[in-house]
């Protein structure tokens, strides 16, 4: 039990997400089937959040420091790059951004790309959620395929 409550904060952590929160709660001995329910509600409980306020966050917090609005924005090339693909494709792009399984995809991007493109919550959280089961579902296979190992 403990080893699915350290998995849902992890599954919470950008960069982490349930791409690290899965294969940790699986090496741990945790059942598939809990391991792949707790990292994908772990990994979408900040999404609302970040969808919401992070534009509002971002305006907060331009001009406190130079690290800070340089890491601001990185963030937000990082969105522009994904922008146009998620545009292009509008809820399946999104979808697809998230679900790849690969550093720099996964909700959290999915939901930045998400506040900066100002998608609709309704529109952009089934889309985002979507992407998140598929990747979860990737990550357990493989995380399963090496325990098998």
């Amino acid at each position: 039990m403990k080893v699915l409550w350290i998995e849902l904060l992890m599954a919470m952590i950008p960069v982490v997400e349930l791409r690290g929160a899965v294969p940790f709660a699986i090496a741990a001995g945790a059942q598939p089937w809990a391991a792949y329910i707790t990292a994908a509600v772990g990994n979408m409980i900040p999404i609302p959040f970040i969808i919401l306020f992070l534009r509002r966050i971002f305006i907060f917090l331009r001009g406190r420091s130079p690290r800070v609005d340089h890491l601001l924005d990185r963030l937000e090339k990082k969105a522009e790059r994904n922008r146009k693909k998620a545009e292009r494709y509008e809820w399946l792009g999104l979808c697809i951004l998230v679900a790849i399984p690969l550093p720099g995809t996964g909700a959290w991007t999915g939901a930045l790309v998400a506040s900066i493109a100002e998608m609709r919550m309704k529109r952009a959280l089934p889309s985002i959620a979507l992407g998140v089961l598929i990747a979860d579902g990737i990550v357990l296979a493989i995380s399963m395929g090496v325990k098998i190992l």
